[in-house]
């Protein structure tokens, strides 16, 4: 890793916002171990990125809100999983009792550690030790929840409520499929039960308001931190944001194109609007007790 600290947050936060924005998947600092490990060029790693996605949603520290991000790639280590969705085919010995092998995640490629980028390209020449996995759990993993956590609870402290918005990117289409693209938009609130659905309505009518197709849950409902973080019956909701690719950058040369700040612009737009309904998703004291 470079000297970069591995997951940033700035922003100071307002007396009306109790937001929180986070990208987990949007670092692009590979280090040298890693590359050297992998079978794959750095272009070849950079599929399972989120370019820019911390860019885009950079205006929210001017409105108060903090966005945390990380400065690590989600090919090195993903923390939208649970700590230990350990891939068994990936490593030289033995996993500890506690992981989990069975996820679809883990079956899929996609674990803690991931296997694969872009569908099916293996990442890794041999198999890693599993000291290694833990090594990377405890350095980053780790440190990185527990920020997210503490960010939460200071919301919630602060406004008696707490709401994240898990911002990602998605290829423009499914690899397996070329030929079907992808709305421009796709919330996730695991069908209704990691945020209200004041929230998932707002989001979506700012959005389409700007003229963007946004759908809702499929393909993506959301992932670990939607799952684990939601709990709008303790007054903390989270919410996930696919962006699609093709907006704002060249999914083959990773760079941004025209549209890059029309849709900060109109992420700035999404973002204000949901302001005025947030304090309206609080729940009352007793029902939280």
């Amino acid at each position: 890793m470079s000297l970069l600290r591995p997951f940033p947050w700035c922003g100071r936060r307002s007396s009306k916002f109790p937001s929180v924005f986070n990208s987990p998947h949007s670092g692009r600092n590979y280090p040298s171990t890693f590359l050297a490990a992998s079978r794959l060029d750095a272009h070849t790693l950079r599929r399972s990125e989120d370019a820019f996605v911390e860019e885009l949603f950079g205006f929210v520290a001017d409105l108060g809100a903090p966005l945390l991000h990380a400065h690590f790639p989600r090919a090195y280590l993903d923390v939208n999983r649970e700590p230990y969705e350990l891939d068994p085919i990936l490593f030289r010995d033995g996993l500890p009792h506690y992981a989990n092998t069975q996820s679809v995640r883990v079956v899929g490629g996609l674990g803690t550690i991931a296997r694969i980028v872009s569908e099916s390209d293996e990442i890794y020449r041999e198999p890693l030790s599993v000291e290694a996995a833990l090594e990377r759990i405890s350095r980053l993993y780790t440190p990185y929840h527990e920020t997210l956590a503490a960010l939460l609870l200071e919301a919630k402290r602060e406004f008696g409520l707490a709401v994240l918005i898990d911002c990602h990117s998605m290829p423009s289409s499914p690899t397996a499929d070329r030929a079907r693209g992808r709305p421009d938009f796709v919330l996730g609130d695991r069908f209704g039960t990691s945020c209200s659905a004041e929230l998932t309505r707002l989001a979506a009518s700012t959005l389409e308001a700007q003229g963007y197709a946004v759908a809702l849950n499929k393909p993506y409902a959301g992932g670990y931190i939607t799952e684990h973080y939601g709990r709008p019956h303790k007054a903390q909701h989270v919410l996930q944001i696919e962006i699609n690719r093709a907006l704002y950058m060249n999914e083959t040369s990773f760079a941004k194109s025209q549209g890059f700040d029309r849709l900060r612009e109109g992420l700035q737009t999404m973002v204000r609007g949901l302001i005025p309904g947030i304090p309206g998703l609080a729940i009352p004291r007793a029902a939280a007790e």
